[in-house]
């Protein structure tokens, strides 16, 4: 009757119907007084969310004392009572460090056993069932020892005692390296550096794992261990993450897996790929649960296709969403979530996304507020809050807003690189370059809590690890410390660590535009010319022009929503006026004026056309260098005709001189009538004045004695032109002559009367 009664028990919670499970399970209880039995009714009132009962029910029997699981579900029950007290007070406050070290030595106990095998005369080998049943015993002891270490982890982690319960779940997976639970509290609140996390994983005995197969058990462990690095930080190990995702697609097909799929998300947004990781984000969302639902006819199917997904996907989404600039699909999604999801907190990060997507900064704050309050370790909830006060330039609110994002999330470097970024922009350099400083160590994995010093004249070549991003900040606090020299270092670091990613090249091009303008103050203007250059040659060929961090790049997926860096803090029309702008002040100062025009005025008429805020500020201070690279063209073509004018003044003497040396003597009196002295006075005076401008000329004088030498080589040609056109009249060659060479005279000796009428004439 006991079997009959507990098949019956466990068919009925195999199938959900609690009810009836808790009415056999309870007759099962009364017929054997079974701790066993207890416990499980225990579990079955816990699964139905009856606490109360549960707790009730492990106390009649004094159950708690007696048995480590039946400890477990007590404490557990209190916690999702939310009386942490009293789950600490049964859980204790220490965690059992010594099954830590026993780890190795019940690896090789169990190995021993398995050789101390009897063999019998059928040839079947057996075990003490004694010895089986102690070692099963053990080892669920000790996996429920691991449990309670988790269960610690929550309980000061809600009372804000972060370094305990990092320490807790620490303890929790170095007990049971499959509890997955206290890894992935450790993962998704970076609670550690990305460094660390490394470490820890490495430190892991994979090795203890058992499977009822002997034969599969080394294979277990490297899938496990796998599995666990798709969890790490994007920012660790790039290329050991990718290994083990690529394993993972390949040779066990989970390829389509949403977990796997995220964690490549996760990998692509870090570096700067924002339309590839909504790609992916996207294909999670759309995937359907059940293929019985996918085939209905149900109306509510379409606006419910982004339900019942692992939470960790939404952040991420909403922030590649936010990146790409799709805020048609975030109001869509944040109404679906509204309506179907209310009481989770990703809804109202998503309406909070949306609002600072279109600039409705107050509203975006209101929701930031409600998902922190929903739940307050939420990392993107805590830095989205941050950002609207960023947005808005409340700078002493950021910082308070940040600073606490850091306390909850000690293993991230986006808070402090944040909190470098607001005292970057109040000024404060030296606040600015330690906080830098700070999450330069945690990126690039540097011992917790040491500040790493950064040399001024950094020399080249040397290995700079961690988020490109921060190298980035920091090479604009030495720019703005006059440390050109480290600051150009710095920028070519943050560039060549992109690279190293595999990150978007358009997401930097603002720090490449850095290292142009610390180029520029060094002198180097043709260095900086080539970066300049070089920005719009790939802005012009990707869309994303910026880069915003958010928090949930690494394990985890939460996000963050908008960077006040230098990179993330222009539209792409404002940026790409920006860079023309500089690119004609490098002409200017290069000297190549007309080039210096055309490059002003294209970032005018961008600049123009972007709109209010910086780029109109833009717009302005590229007006005011066209004004003054117009001037300087102006100034630079006034000389450049003069000296034309000077050099045909000198041509045009020189050849004159020569005719009048070539003319013989007795024919210069000869002017066509014009009696010997008419001329002659004023046209000496005209040449001595137009011929030494150094004295003073004016341009109309220049003027008019070019303009005289054109109507003598015109007039010379029309004579010769007449001459040989007229049929039948010919002169003698002495008469063809003299005259040729008298309109050369007749011409130089014109008065500006007769020049005026003639051009009077023309018109």
């Amino acid at each position: 009757m006991e079997r009959f009664l507990r098949s019956w028990r466990q068919d009925a919670l195999n199938r959900g119907q609690h009810d009836s499970a808790i009415y056999i399970g309870d007759k099962v209880l009364a017929l054997t007084n079974s701790d066993s039995d207890a416990f499980w009714l225990a579990q079955v009132h816990f699964s139905n969310n009856n606490f109360t009962r549960a707790l009730a029910l492990l106390s009649r029997k004094d159950l708690i004392s007696r048995s480590t699981a039946c400890r477990y579900l007590a404490a557990h029950c209190y916690i999702k009572q939310n009386q942490f007290e009293q789950a600490l007070s049964i859980l204790g406050e220490h965690n059992p460090t010594d099954l830590i070290r026993n780890n190795n030595s019940r690896r090789k106990i169990q190995h021993l056993n398995d050789q101390s095998h009897v063999t019998l005369r059928n040839g079947k080998a057996a075990r003490g069932e004694r010895g089986d049943e102690r070692e099963r015993e053990d080892n669920n002891n000790v996996r429920f020892e691991a449990a309670m270490c988790y269960l610690r982890g929550l309980c000061f982690a809600k009372q804000n005692a972060f370094d305990r319960a990092r320490d807790c779940y620490k303890d929790a997976v170095r007990i049971d390296v499959q509890c997955f639970e206290a890894f992935d509290q450790l993962m998704k609140n970076s609670l550690m550096s990305p460094a660390e996390e490394l470490e820890f994983l490495e430190s892991l005995d994979f090795d203890s794992i058992i499977s009822p197969d002997p034969s599969v058990e080394q294979e277990a462990a490297h899938f496990t261990k796998m599995l666990y690095t798709t969890r790490l930080s994007k920012y660790s190990s790039p290329s050991i993450l990718a290994d083990a995702t690529e394993t993972l697609s390949t040779h066990y097909n989970l390829a389509e897996n949403p977990d796997i799929l995220l964690s490549r998300a996760e990998a692509l947004y870090t570096q700067c790929r924002f339309a590839e990781a909504l790609e992916l984000t996207s294909s999670i969302l759309s995937t359907s649960q059940s293929t019985d639902l996918a085939t209905s006819n149900a109306p509510s199917i379409p606006a419910q296709s982004h339900l019942g997904h692992t939470p960790a996907v939404y952040p991420l989404h909403l922030a590649c969403l936010y990146e790409t600039g799709a805020t048609n699909a975030l109001f869509l999604l944040s109404h679906m979530l509204a309506d179907h999801a209310p009481e989770e907190p990703y809804t109202y990060l998503a309406i909070g996304v949306y609002y600072l997507a279109v600039s409705k900064i107050a509203e975006a704050r209101r929701f930031f507020s409600k998902a922190s309050l929903l739940d307050p370790h939420s990392a993107p909830a805590w830095i989205g809050f941050a950002h609207t006060f960023a947005a808005e330039g409340e700078h002493d609110q950021a910082i308070a807003a940040y600073s606490t994002a850091a306390r909850l999330f000690q293993g991230s470097h986006l808070p402090q690189l944040f909190l470098g970024m607001q005292h970057l922009a109040l000024n404060n350099m030296s606040l600015a370059h330690e906080y830098l400083c700070a999450a330069y160590a945690m990126s690039t994995g540097a011992a917790p809590g040491s500040t790493p010093s950064l040399p001024v004249n950094i020399s080249p070549g040397t290995s700079l690890g961690g988020d490109p991003l921060v190298l980035n900040e920091l090479g604009v606090v030495l720019y703005h410390q006059n440390h050109l020299d480290g600051a150009v270092e710095l920028f070519r670091q943050a560039l060549a660590l992109a690279t190293s990613l595999q990150c978007e090249p358009s997401a930097w091009v603002a720090t490449r535009a850095n290292m142009g303008h610390a180029l520029r103050r060094m002198g180097r203007l043709p260095e900086s010319l080539r970066e300049f250059n070089e920005c719009l040659r790939v802005g012009a060929g990707g869309s994303s022009m910026g880069y915003s961090p958010f928090l949930g790049g690494g394990a985890g997926g939460s996000a963050a929503i908008a960077s006040a860096s230098g990179a993330g803090s222009y539209e792409d029309r404002g940026l790409v006026g920006s860079l023309h702008t500089s690119r004609g002040l490098v002409l200017l100062e290069l000297g190549r004026t007309t080039e210096s025009v055309t490059a002003l005025h294209e970032a005018v008429r961008v600049l123009g056309a972007s709109g209010g805020g910086d780029a109109a500020g833009g717009a302005g201070v590229a007006g005011t260098l066209l004004s003054r690279a117009l001037d300087i063209w102006a100034s630079e073509g006034r000389e450049r005709d003069r000296h034309s004018l000077e050099e045909t003044l000198r041509s045009g003497n020189s050849r004159s001189s020569t005719r009048s040396r070539e003319q013989p003597p007795d024919e210069t009196p000869r002017r066509r009538g014009a009696p010997q002295g008419s001329y002659p006075g004023e046209w000496t005076d005209e040449v001595a004045h137009v011929a030494t401008p150094e004295t003073g000329a004016d341009t109309d004088t220049l003027g008019a004695r070019v303009e005289m030498e054109l109507d003598e080589k015109a007039d010379g040609l029309l004579q010769r032109a007449l001459g040989r056109v007229r049929p039948g009249k010919s002169r003698p060659a002495s008469a063809r002559t003299d005259g040729e060479a008298g309109e050369t005279l007749v011409t130089s000796g014109r008065s500006r009367t007769d020049r005026h009428e003639r051009s009077q004439s023309r018109q």
